[in-house]
């Protein structure tokens, strides 16, 4: 779906019925629950700062949803945002010829019923913590936030007088 797209172009989706998420495991989201969206980025950098990406992200969902809701979250690396010691939130980066797709996956309005209990944390959702979001305000916030803290981070790597 993003293939030849531009940098920055982003994708978003209603549900997920077939995501997977770091080392294959599946993530789902039922429809209208979850914040699920990829965004296509070329950063030029060296290839072994790549993985940095990963952690780049998850900072910038964290403030955005410090930002959005007042709720403190923080990254457990490499990939995962928790809300009180709870997983609200997976990035999921893929690199190919200088390429990657960074996929995110914001549990928003889920219900302890709709969470999955076999996970390595337990898992919550913006709802399940207290409060009220809506997507698309909390969207537009994190690509705010990860524009600022990408820009900063493929700026980091350029040396002096390139």
């Amino acid at each position: 779906m993003l293939d030849g797209a531009p940098e920055g172009a982003v994708v978003a989706a209603d549900e997920q019925t077939a995501g997977r998420g770091r080392l294959g495991r599946a993530w789902k989201a039922p429809k209208g629950a979850g914040l699920l969206f990829s965004i296509v980025l070329t950063p030029a950098v060296e290839p072994e700062r790549l993985p940095e990406l990963t952690v780049v992200a998850a900072e910038a969902v964290c403030a955005a949803i410090f930002l959005q809701t007042g709720l403190s979250a923080n990254v457990k690396p490499p990939n995962d945002v928790l809300v009180r010691g709870r997983k609200v939130a997976g990035i999921l980066a893929e690199a190919a010829e200088g390429r990657v797709v960074l996929g995110a996956g914001v549990n928003v309005a889920q219900t302890n019923a709709q969470l999955p209990t076999e996970t390595r944390l337990p898992a919550t959702s913006l709802a399940l913590e207290g409060a009220a979001v809506d997507r698309g305000e909390l969207l537009a916030t994190i690509l705010e936030q990860l524009e600022e803290r990408y820009g900063r981070w493929v700026n980091a790597s350029v040396s002096p007088g390139t």
